[in-house]
């Protein structure tokens, strides 16, 4: 009978002592930390989740038109067309460039936006002015292509020294440009002639493709130009022919 009772004994003992263990405050603050910790693990993820679903790229403007506005903060030249043989583009910033020995380029309020290379994107085309501080004002009517949404430098021509810009526009795929030039011999403060000139973008180049010259009320006493002086229009590389007065008998 006794053998039979130490047995029994010793496996209530054993019981009691694995039922205290597994109750002790140090096994359930394990317990607690192992909660906790999965809980925490699945917060993260749920916060990475979370993140990666709202962090969505903004997408790049394809095929749009620029605007005038855009070119106020744009670049002017590049390595390959070169501005007024500067070496480096420079920054516009609010429509100006200034150089350390007083040399300024600002951007003319004359501007229009139009497609210039035949892929259907609106690209712009407008007039900066160079004034190194004598009385020179040079002009240069310059054409920024539509790369993504962006205003990339594509190709310039010279107008002249002071030769201000009135209007400029795009319509198939080719820009006019009016501004006031002078007759050969005049004097370089006399504007005496309104030109319309019709420009196309070849490659990096703006080829000129006709002109048109009319009288201002600047003209010439005697209306003598060099160009056409009745209006008419004078395609590219060819020379205007004068009128020659009757000879008195």
């Amino acid at each position: 009978m006794r053998r039979k009772l130490v047995p029994v004994v010793a496996l209530s003992m054993a019981c009691l002592l694995v039922a205290t263990t597994a109750c002790s405050p140090g096994n359930r603050k394990k317990r607690n930390r192992a909660a906790d910790g999965s809980a925490g693990t699945a917060a993260k993820r749920d916060d990475v989740d979370t993140a990666t679903t709202r962090a969505t790229p903004t997408p790049r403007r394809t095929g749009d038109q620029l605007s005038c506005l855009e070119l106020r903060n744009t670049r002017v030249g590049n390595r390959k067309v070169r501005y007024r043989e500067y070496a480096a583009p420079i920054r516009l910033v609010d429509g100006r460039w200034s150089d350390r020995d007083g040399t300024t380029v600002e951007l003319q309020r004359p501007c229009a936006v139009g497609d210039l290379d035949g892929d259907g994107a609106g690209d712009a085309i407008g007039v900066v002015m160079l004034d190194g501080g004598g009385t020179g004002r040079f002009f240069t009517l310059a054409a920024w292509r539509n790369v993504d949404g962006e205003p990339d430098y594509q190709a310039q021509v010279d107008l002249g020294d002071r030769t201000p810009v009135e209007s400029v526009s795009v319509r198939d795929g080719r820009a006019t440009v009016v501004y006031l030039t002078r007759s050969t011999n005049s004097p370089m403060a006399e504007l005496n002639i309104r030109r319309t000139a019709v420009y196309q973008l070849r490659g990096t180049s703006l080829a000129k493709l006709s002109h048109t010259d009319a009288r201002t009320t600047g003209a010439s006493a005697d209306g003598d130009t060099a160009d056409s002086p009745d209006g008419g229009t004078v395609p590219d590389g060819s020379s205007p022919t004068r009128k020659r007065k009757p000879r008195s008998r």
